[in-house]
């Protein structure tokens, strides 16, 4: 007979590849909405495209992020059947609130959703001291844990701001004599760009999920030490592709066409300064919104050529978004944990 244990871990990293899953669902219009809206490719064109280098991104990419996603919470004394059910009760907050947000037309963060609801779960059940914070650390000068995490998540919006204005400054002065036909140029560089961006955002979001897999499995023992399985890689990898080439058409049309009216050259620009800063984050281990950093690119490139044009209404309704779906995800995995803790009986 099966053991209640094995049975509960199996179920976490199943829910974990049904949030990878949910993810590429939710952010696949991070990677196609500007190459739909400036009429690069056709819709799919664009998800065919994606869904390639979403899948090659997570093998090529190694585990820096998976390996700061696994440090955010210390399980390591507590008994392994409660682990992994904080864990599980995690997930399934960050899921849930992925699905609100979706089926809303939001671009909320799944980053912010795993983090909050790991929080959310840890601290209710075992107490905040089994979080990593890492203010202390902070203090020394080492950053790690949450304030890591937090870190990337604040100051990437921000690095994709001014790095979506830097370059359509640049390349807007490039092509200052230019006719019209390069917009056919830069509809076909925009295949290179989508490309990349497909393959920083499968690089950064299914290491999350990489992270979160190989915590459950050294909490139950399965292994010794945290090193990703290639499984584990390819698993999430699949994944991941799998959301993103499901669509997010909702939110397509949020990051398309209501921050700000997307020309060629606009999506290219936004393309290429999302690219950089998502890649970069990839490499110091620093697990970022690809969310937060398109929508920013976005506005950057608006903001460069008309401020008033961009539509800054809705970027504070997304902003709002983003600030509310930390606590949000973590009161969603509590809510969970007291469902789970009602029906206890079921796992014994």
């Amino acid at each position: 007979m099966i053991e209640a244990f094995t049975i509960v871990a199996a179920i976490a990293i199943i829910l974990v590849l049904v949030f990878d899953c949910s993810n590429g669902f939710h952010d696949s219009a991070n990677i196609i909405a500007t190459v739909i809206a400036s009429r690069a490719m056709t819709p799919a064109m664009a998800v065919l495209i994606v869904g390639v280098f979403e899948f090659i991104g997570p093998l090529l990419s190694g585990t820096a992020v998976a390996n700061t996603i696994g440090s955010v919470v210390d399980l390591s004394e507590v008994e392994r059947l409660d682990a992994v059910r904080i864990i599980l009760c995690a997930v399934s907050g960050a899921v849930l609130w992925n699905i609100v947000t979706w089926w809303k037309g939001l671009p909320s963060s799944s980053s912010h959703a795993l983090v909050g609801g790991l929080i959310g779960a840890v601290a209710n059940s075992v107490g905040g001291h089994h979080v990593v914070w890492g203010f202390s650390e902070l203090m020394r000068g080492n950053v790690t844990g949450v304030t890591k995490v937090l870190l990337a998540l604040l100051i990437s919006p921000f690095a994709g701001f001014v790095c979506g204005f830097i370059i359509h400054k640049v390349v807007r002065r490039l092509l200052s004599r230019a006719s019209t036909k390069a917009n056919r140029w830069l509809r076909g560089l925009q295949y290179v760009t989508s490309m990349g961006l497909a393959f920083s955002h499968g690089s950064n979001d299914a290491q999350k999920s990489m992270g979160i897999i190989t915590l459950v499995l050294m909490l139950a023992g399965w292994q010794e030490g945290f090193h990703v399985p290639f499984w584990v890689v390819l698993a999430c990898s699949i994944s991941l592709t799998v959301g993103v080439m499901s669509g997010g058409w909702r939110i397509v049309r949020t990051l398309g066409f209501a921050i700000y009216r997307v020309r060629p050259l606009h999506a290219f620009d936004s393309q290429l300064a999302s690219s950089a800063v998502i890649i970069a984050a990839s490499l110091v281990g620093a697990p970022v919104s690809t969310t937060h950093v398109v929508s920013t690119t976005i506005m950057g490139v608006g903001a460069a050529e008309h401020p008033r044009a961009v539509r800054w209404k809705k970027a504070e309704e997304i902003a709002w978004t983003w600030v509310i779906t930390l606590p949000g995800a973590a009161l969603m995995a509590i809510f969970i944990g007291a469902l789970f803790h009602a029906g206890a009986g079921l796992f014994q």
